[in-house]
């Protein structure tokens, strides 16, 4: 059954702008709340891209009950009952405005947290986030039925309303965040919220008009026939994989490439732009070549990202990896949007697509992290998404057993291999050559779905395999913060024979190494080396420290504690449970057991933690907290700071590790000192000569009165400087930061 309308059919462009803006406010005002209520939750749960990934499962489910919602109100209620029931979910929805956390919230300090986030999402924004959700398919489904020339086909509306995503998803950083606090982009946001419900007040008086004007409902000689099971899970499929493509990759660029500020968003805008192509009218011409272009580059990107990453530089090695997603989930979305069905099937088919997306995020935050102990799901979804082809048929017999030969003799001779041969390393040459020329050889059968994405997949799995071994990993495990692992490897000692050690790294970047020998296991290294600017702080108070209370946010592997004396007292801060047990493993590192066994471990975000800890009880804190490379900018801001020096007795000591990639840190602290009035000192160390596991590292300390860091101003043993002014950037609070005006 269609509706069509007695009424002339309308022919005006302004309704096409009434429902194409309605569905472009919508998008901005979903990607807008998105990065919005990421840095809300940020001061709970710290800097982790498992954060932004349990809000994206959260983001998508709500997406897909709202699609649920639109489907079942749009094919079981006339149009005016659509419109009454609503308009009352759409009041119903102000009861959450304006948009805001609850009061005196307290994360768990044990085990997953995604679970109280997934819930406090839901009392936060559920409402309004599910009001906005239906947006999209419902109005679509009413344009259909609006008497207008294109409304046999209102799937453009569905590239308008992506076309505000991105545009918002883009605003956010390097518009709406440099200029406007929290504060005010909540109000923002809950006033754009009631300009959204407005406009689909009008949206809904044209259809209830259409429908008094003498819309009746006629038996439709072409109506489409029933959908098919395989047509339906095809759908899905498509959806799913770039679903989890898209998280799968934002974890692993995160975590295995470069912990760059604002990464995330490059992923989710080849995303949304995908969305914007495939359902224009250039799709027809695109498609062809996204396919054909999706196969030839293939080539170096599994030659290159997979066998050998070591020999680009990490950003051809991310611009490798983000061209491989964006031809993937290209060749999907065409394939989806190639397959969109008649109108009267709408909504369905938006809601297995908001279904698949749904369980795309399920699979990456939930079932992912239980499976593997590394971001295995993506290289799994990129050989998913080459089974998605054009031309995949799922044959049967003999041929089936020939598309399977191939992989299956490759795997077998590939493990044979790597269980034969002793020392695998001492054919590593050979082996990547091989695994590249299998990968050149492979291109030859690309127009056979099936064994060409499985030969593909055994080969990144080979990669892995050798990659594996290379880097001596003695321990890697998968938390909601991320990846840890602990490697074994080898320096050249003082009389030229080799020694091992042990390193800790969260994603690609180091977080402490320990020499193994018993002489020098206690000698802390790496950014805190007795050489550097944390050994020469203690050095020169070692006269008056004894009886200091320090407090350090950030364990790592540990190494801060061998510089504590017997009658101190030492509390380490650290968010992530997997980290203290690491250190506190003697068969990884032992500096916690050999130097400071008494010390006190709270696991809890540092300023949750820090909040509950007596006034004026610390002589020294130590800031030392990452997520990989990048510091939770909410133990940055000037709150943070004063809460700082609240926890710091007059004359305490404040001792900011700042060593970054992509930030200058100390542009921020100092605008914070200069404004509050502090003494403040910096050190960018590079060490004089080559030493073992020293490394350059920059550190800055504050205190109340200049005379507390006199000593080290006057000091010998390292170059002491004034912080350098800055009075480009506004003071970053709570409700105000901007990564985009500290990169380097």
């Amino acid at each position: 059954m269609t509706m069509k309308p007695a009424a002339q059919t309308s022919r005006a462009l302004p309704l096409i702008l009434m429902f194409a803006c309605t569905l472009f406010i919508s998008a901005s005002l979903m990607f807008v709340l998105q990065p919005l209520f990421g840095k809300l939750l940020l001061p709970l749960l710290g800097g982790s891209p498992a954060v932004w990934n349990t809000c994206m499962v959260f983001y998508q489910s709500v997406l897909f009950f709202g699609y649920l919602y639109a489907h079942l109100v749009s094919t079981r209620l006339q149009a005016r009952q659509q419109i009454l029931v609503h308009g009352l979910v759409l009041l119903l929805s102000f009861v959450a405005l304006p948009v805001a956390l609850p009061d005196d919230l307290q994360p768990p300090t044990e085990g997953n947290p995604s679970f109280w986030l997934l819930w406090i999402l839901l009392l936060s924004i559920g409402l309004p986030f599910f009001v906005v959700s239906t947006t999209s398919p419902l109005l679509q489904k009413w344009f259909a039925q609006s008497g207008h020339k294109n409304s046999d086909d209102p799937y453009f509306l569905y590239a308008a309303s992506n076309v505000g995503s991105l545009l918002a998803l883009l605003a956010y950083p390097f518009v709406i965040e440099p200029q406007v606090g929290l504060a005010a982009q909540q109000s923002f946001w809950s006033i754009g919220f009631v300009l959204l419900c407005l406009l689909v007040a009008a949206c809904a008086t044209v259809l209830w008009k259409n429908q008094a004007a003498g819309a009746v409902a006629t038996a439709d000689d072409n109506a489409p026939p029933p959908l098919s099971v395989a047509t339906q899970a095809y759908w899905l499929a498509l959806a799913f994989v770039p679903s989890s493509l898209l998280l799968g990759l934002t974890n692993f660029i995160s975590t295995d490439i470069a912990s760059v500020p604002l990464l995330w968003i490059i992923p989710l805008t080849f995303y949304l732009l995908s969305f914007i192509l495939v359902f224009s009218n250039w799709n027809v011409r695109i498609h062809p070549l996204m396919v054909k272009a999706q196969a030839l580059f293939l080539v170096p990107f599994i030659a290159y990202s997979f066998i050998n990453p070591a020999d680009l530089p990490y950003w051809m090695y991310l611009i490798l990896h983000l061209l491989a997603f964006f031809f993937a989930i290209m060749v999907c979305h065409g394939e989806l949007a190639n397959r969109r069905p008649h109108t009267a099937h709408l909504t369905r088919y938006y809601l297995i697509m908001s279904f698949a997306g749904m369980l795309g995020g399920l699979f990456n935050t939930f079932v992912a992290p239980v499976l593997f102990n590394g971001v295995y799901e993506y290289p799994i979804m990129i050989v998913a998404a080459l089974l998605l082809r054009p031309g995949l048929h799922l044959p049967a017999g003999s041929r089936l057993l020939t598309e399977l030969s191939a992989p299956l003799v490759l795997l077998v001779c590939g493990l044979s291999t790597y269980a034969w041969v002793d020392n695998l390393l001492d054919y590593f040459d050979v082996i990547v050559l091989t695994l590249i020329f299998l990968t050149v050889l492979n291109f030859m059968v690309r127009k056979r779905p099936m064994a060409y994405a499985l030969v593909n997949g055994v080969i990144i799995f080979l990669a892995l395999g050798v990659h594996g071994l290379s880097s001596h990993t003695l321990y890697q495990e998968r938390t909601f913060f991320g990846v840890l692992s602990v490697r074994e490897s080898e320096l050249t000692d003082a009389q030229g024979q080799p020694e091992r050690y042990h390193e800790l790294f969260h994603g690609t970047t180091k977080h402490g190494a320990q020499r193994l020998p018993a002489s020098l296991s206690k000698i802390p290294l790496t950014y805190y080396s007795q050489p550097g600017p944390m050994g020469q702080l203690f050095k020169e108070y070692d006269a008056s420290n004894a009886d200091w209370h320090i407090g350090v946010v950030g364990l790592g592997a540990g190494a801060l504690a061998c510089y504590a004396k017997p009658s101190q007292t030492w509390t380490f801060y650290e968010i992530d449970p997997l980290v203290v047990d690491i250190a506190k493993n003697t068969q990884y590192f032992s500096y916690l057991s050999q130097c400071a066994p008494n010390a006190k471990m709270s696991v809890a975000d540092a300023r949750l933690s820090l909040a509950k800890e007596p006034d004026q009880s610390f002589d020294l804190l130590v800031m030392d907290a990452f997520s990989s490379d990048a510091v939770p900018t909410h133990l940055l801001t000037q709150e943070a700071l004063q809460l700082y020096f609240k926890k710091l007795k007059p004359n305490g000591i404040l001792a900011f590790h700042i060593t970054n990639r992509h930030l200058l840190l100390k542009k921020v602290l100092s605008i914070h000192a200069e404004q509050q009035h502090l003494a403040a000192l910096v050190q960018e160390f590079v060490p004089l000569q080559e030493q073992p596991l020293v490394v350059a590292t920059d550190w800055l300390v504050m205190a109340r009165q200049e005379a507390t860091l006199e000593p080290l101003a006057q000091s010998a043993l390292g170059q002491w400087q004034k912080m350098p002014l800055y009075f480009d950037m506004p003071t970053w609070t709570d409700d105000f930061t901007n990564i985009v005006r500290i990169w380097k």
